[in-house]
Protein backbone atom coordinates (compact mmCIF):
# COMPACT_ATOMS: atom_id res chain seq x y z
CA UNK A 1 0.00 0.00 0.00
CA UNK A 2 1.13 3.36 -1.00
CA UNK A 3 0.80 6.16 1.52
CA UNK A 4 -2.22 7.76 0.82
CA UNK A 5 -4.35 4.08 0.96
CA UNK A 6 -7.26 4.92 3.46
CA UNK A 7 -8.28 2.78 6.33
CA UNK A 8 -11.07 0.33 5.56
CA UNK A 9 -10.64 -2.35 7.78
CA UNK A 10 -11.32 -4.16 11.41
CA UNK A 11 -15.22 -2.77 10.36
CA UNK A 12 -14.42 0.57 10.27
CA UNK A 13 -15.01 1.23 5.96
CA UNK A 14 -18.84 2.38 7.25
CA UNK A 15 -17.37 5.40 8.44
CA UNK A 16 -16.99 6.48 5.15
CA UNK A 17 -15.09 9.68 3.93
CA UNK A 18 -17.55 11.96 4.97
CA UNK A 19 -17.87 10.88 8.49
CA UNK A 20 -13.66 10.59 9.26
CA UNK A 21 -13.36 14.44 8.19
CA UNK A 22 -14.27 16.29 11.58
CA UNK A 23 -16.98 18.81 11.65
CA UNK A 24 -15.77 20.84 14.33
CA UNK A 25 -12.39 23.14 13.92
CA UNK A 26 -9.82 21.24 11.97
CA UNK A 27 -6.29 21.75 13.42
CA UNK A 28 -4.72 22.05 9.66
CA UNK A 29 -4.24 25.99 9.58
CA UNK A 30 -1.46 27.55 8.28
CA UNK A 31 0.04 28.91 11.18
CA UNK A 32 -0.27 24.83 12.76
CA UNK A 33 1.60 24.23 9.84
CA UNK A 34 4.31 26.71 9.63
CA UNK A 35 4.95 25.95 13.28
CA UNK A 36 5.40 22.56 12.40
CA UNK A 37 7.81 23.31 9.65
CA UNK A 38 9.61 25.80 11.38
CA UNK A 39 10.16 23.67 14.85
CA UNK A 40 10.87 20.34 13.05
CA UNK A 41 13.39 22.31 10.34
CA UNK A 42 15.38 23.47 13.53
CA UNK A 43 15.37 20.96 15.61
CA UNK A 44 16.49 18.54 12.54
CA UNK A 45 19.45 21.37 11.97
CA UNK A 46 19.99 21.28 16.12
CA UNK A 47 20.02 17.58 16.76
CA UNK A 48 21.70 16.24 13.56
CA UNK A 49 24.94 15.54 15.20
CA UNK A 50 23.03 13.88 17.72
CA UNK A 51 21.22 11.80 15.48
CA UNK A 52 24.03 10.73 13.28
CA UNK A 53 25.69 9.36 16.93
CA UNK A 54 22.46 7.54 17.66
CA UNK A 55 22.10 6.06 14.39
CA UNK A 56 25.85 4.55 14.45
CA UNK A 57 25.38 3.18 18.27
CA UNK A 58 22.29 1.01 16.84
CA UNK A 59 23.91 -0.17 13.83
CA UNK A 60 27.21 -0.92 15.38
CA UNK A 61 25.15 -3.18 17.71
CA UNK A 62 24.16 -5.82 15.69
CA UNK A 63 24.57 -4.35 11.67
CA UNK A 64 20.62 -3.91 11.55
CA UNK A 65 19.38 -0.40 10.00
CA UNK A 66 19.04 2.52 12.26
CA UNK A 67 15.95 3.50 11.53
CA UNK A 68 12.76 1.22 12.14
CA UNK A 69 9.54 2.11 9.18
CA UNK A 70 6.03 1.17 10.60
CA UNK A 71 2.83 1.37 8.72
CA UNK A 72 0.70 4.10 10.83
CA UNK A 73 -3.01 5.55 10.64
CA UNK A 74 -2.73 9.51 10.32
CA UNK A 75 -5.05 12.32 9.41
CA UNK A 76 -8.37 11.61 7.24
CA UNK A 77 -7.62 7.23 8.12
CA UNK A 78 -4.90 7.66 5.33
CA UNK A 79 -1.25 5.27 6.15
CA UNK A 80 2.06 6.64 6.18
CA UNK A 81 5.48 5.18 6.74
CA UNK A 82 6.31 6.46 10.58
CA UNK A 83 10.14 6.63 11.22
CA UNK A 84 11.73 5.65 14.62
CA UNK A 85 14.86 5.01 15.37
CA UNK A 86 15.22 1.13 16.28
CA UNK A 87 14.85 0.33 19.63
CA UNK A 88 14.65 -3.47 19.58
CA UNK A 89 16.41 -6.38 17.65
CA UNK A 90 16.20 -7.04 14.20
CA UNK A 91 13.80 -10.01 14.71
CA UNK A 92 11.36 -8.61 16.49
CA UNK A 93 7.93 -9.53 15.13
CA UNK A 94 9.02 -13.19 15.39
CA UNK A 95 10.20 -12.89 19.32
CA UNK A 96 7.04 -10.96 19.79
CA UNK A 97 5.01 -13.99 18.56
CA UNK A 98 7.14 -16.56 20.02
CA UNK A 99 6.56 -14.65 23.61
CA UNK A 100 3.15 -14.35 22.98
CA UNK A 101 2.36 -17.94 22.22
CA UNK A 102 4.73 -18.87 25.65
CA UNK A 103 3.75 -16.52 28.12
CA UNK A 104 0.04 -15.64 28.91
CA UNK A 105 0.29 -12.58 31.39
CA UNK A 106 2.41 -11.29 28.79
CA UNK A 107 -0.21 -11.71 25.68
CA UNK A 108 -2.64 -10.70 28.25
CA UNK A 109 -0.91 -7.30 28.81
CA UNK A 110 -0.18 -7.19 24.70
CA UNK A 111 -3.83 -7.20 24.10
CA UNK A 112 -4.83 -4.76 26.31
CA UNK A 113 -2.84 -1.79 25.48
CA UNK A 114 -0.34 -2.82 22.81
CA UNK A 115 2.65 -2.42 25.31
CA UNK A 116 5.04 -5.07 27.47
CA UNK A 117 6.33 -3.21 30.80
CA UNK A 118 9.48 -6.00 30.31
CA UNK A 119 9.68 -6.07 26.55
CA UNK A 120 12.41 -8.58 25.50
CA UNK A 121 13.04 -7.39 22.59
CA UNK A 122 14.51 -3.65 23.07
CA UNK A 123 17.90 -3.85 23.38
CA UNK A 124 20.34 -2.01 25.57
CA UNK A 125 20.46 1.29 22.95
CA UNK A 126 16.98 1.17 22.84
CA UNK A 127 15.97 1.36 26.63
CA UNK A 128 17.77 4.55 26.60
CA UNK A 129 16.81 5.74 23.78
CA UNK A 130 13.05 5.04 24.62
CA UNK A 131 13.25 6.60 27.89
CA UNK A 132 14.41 9.69 26.63
CA UNK A 133 11.99 9.48 23.65
CA UNK A 134 14.92 9.78 21.53
CA UNK A 135 13.50 7.16 19.43
CA UNK A 136 11.23 9.85 17.69
CA UNK A 137 13.78 11.89 16.61
CA UNK A 138 13.08 10.91 13.12
CA UNK A 139 9.34 12.06 13.24
CA UNK A 140 10.74 15.27 12.37
CA UNK A 141 10.82 14.04 8.72
CA UNK A 142 7.55 13.04 9.15
CA UNK A 143 5.82 16.52 10.24
CA UNK A 144 8.24 18.17 7.27
CA UNK A 145 6.25 15.70 4.63
CA UNK A 146 3.24 16.97 6.16
CA UNK A 147 2.03 13.40 7.61
CA UNK A 148 2.18 14.30 11.12
CA UNK A 149 2.38 17.59 13.41
CA UNK A 150 4.73 18.60 16.20
CA UNK A 151 1.43 18.10 18.46
CA UNK A 152 -1.13 15.71 17.99
CA UNK A 153 -2.55 12.34 18.62
CA UNK A 154 0.27 9.13 18.96
CA UNK A 155 0.23 7.56 15.25
CA UNK A 156 -1.74 4.03 15.76
CA UNK A 157 -1.37 0.94 13.83
CA UNK A 158 -3.91 -0.86 12.01
CA UNK A 159 -4.97 -3.31 14.70
CA UNK A 160 -5.85 -0.89 16.88
CA UNK A 161 -8.33 1.74 15.22
CA UNK A 162 -10.82 -0.87 16.82
CA UNK A 163 -9.87 -0.05 20.10
CA UNK A 164 -11.09 3.54 19.29
CA UNK A 165 -14.82 2.65 18.39
CA UNK A 166 -16.71 5.31 17.14
CA UNK A 167 -13.88 7.84 18.79
CA UNK A 168 -11.70 7.16 15.57
CA UNK A 169 -13.34 9.87 13.69
CA UNK A 170 -11.61 12.53 15.99
CA UNK A 171 -8.44 10.50 15.91
CA UNK A 172 -8.16 11.06 12.00
CA UNK A 173 -9.92 14.58 12.29
CA UNK A 174 -6.33 15.66 13.03
CA UNK A 175 -2.98 14.76 12.49
CA UNK A 176 -0.69 13.08 14.84
CA UNK A 177 1.74 14.31 16.63
CA UNK A 178 5.32 13.48 18.15
CA UNK A 179 4.39 14.80 21.21
CA UNK A 180 0.42 15.28 22.78
CA UNK A 181 -1.54 15.51 25.60
CA UNK A 182 -1.15 11.39 25.95
CA UNK A 183 2.46 12.12 26.37
CA UNK A 184 2.20 14.85 29.55
CA UNK A 185 -0.68 12.87 31.04
CA UNK A 186 1.42 9.49 31.88
CA UNK A 187 1.81 7.96 28.72
CA UNK A 188 1.87 4.08 29.18
CA UNK A 189 1.00 4.70 33.01
CA UNK A 190 -2.44 5.31 31.36
CA UNK A 191 -5.02 2.78 30.62
CA UNK A 192 -5.88 2.88 26.27
CA UNK A 193 -9.51 3.97 26.81
CA UNK A 194 -8.16 7.04 28.85
CA UNK A 195 -5.43 7.52 25.45
CA UNK A 196 -8.44 7.27 23.40
CA UNK A 197 -10.17 9.85 25.80
CA UNK A 198 -7.11 11.85 25.63
CA UNK A 199 -7.30 11.64 21.68
CA UNK A 200 -11.02 12.76 21.57
CA UNK A 201 -10.69 16.24 23.75
CA UNK A 202 -7.11 17.36 21.68
CA UNK A 203 -9.32 17.07 18.39
CA UNK A 204 -12.69 18.44 20.20
CA UNK A 205 -10.52 21.58 22.05
CA UNK A 206 -7.70 22.41 19.89
CA UNK A 207 -6.11 25.63 19.37
CA UNK A 208 -2.85 27.24 19.14
CA UNK A 209 -2.49 28.10 22.88
CA UNK A 210 -3.49 24.36 23.77
CA UNK A 211 -0.28 22.91 20.85
CA UNK A 212 1.77 25.74 23.15
CA UNK A 213 1.06 24.76 26.00
CA UNK A 214 1.29 20.75 25.55
CA UNK A 215 4.90 21.63 23.88
CA UNK A 216 5.85 23.78 26.98
CA UNK A 217 4.90 20.34 29.19
CA UNK A 218 6.62 17.89 27.30
CA UNK A 219 9.64 19.33 28.32
CA UNK A 220 9.54 17.80 32.09
CA UNK A 221 7.71 14.75 30.82
CA UNK A 222 10.52 13.82 28.96
CA UNK A 223 13.11 14.74 31.76
CA UNK A 224 11.69 13.01 34.32
CA UNK A 225 10.84 9.74 31.95
CA UNK A 226 7.20 10.15 32.91
CA UNK A 227 5.22 6.38 31.76
CA UNK A 228 8.04 6.09 29.25
CA UNK A 229 8.93 2.24 29.00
Amino acid sequence: MNSHTRVARNGFSDLGNTHIRSTHKNPSSALKRSFDVAVAFSALVFLAPMMLVIAFLIKNKDGGPALFKQTRIGLNGEEFTCLKFRSMVTNAAEELDKLLKSDPAAAAEWAKDQKLRNDPRITHVGRFIRKTSLDELPQLLNILKGEMSIIGPRPIVANEVAKYGSDFQHYASVKPGVTGLWQISGRNDTTYDERVQLDVTYAQDWSFGLDLKIMFLTVPAVLFSKGAY
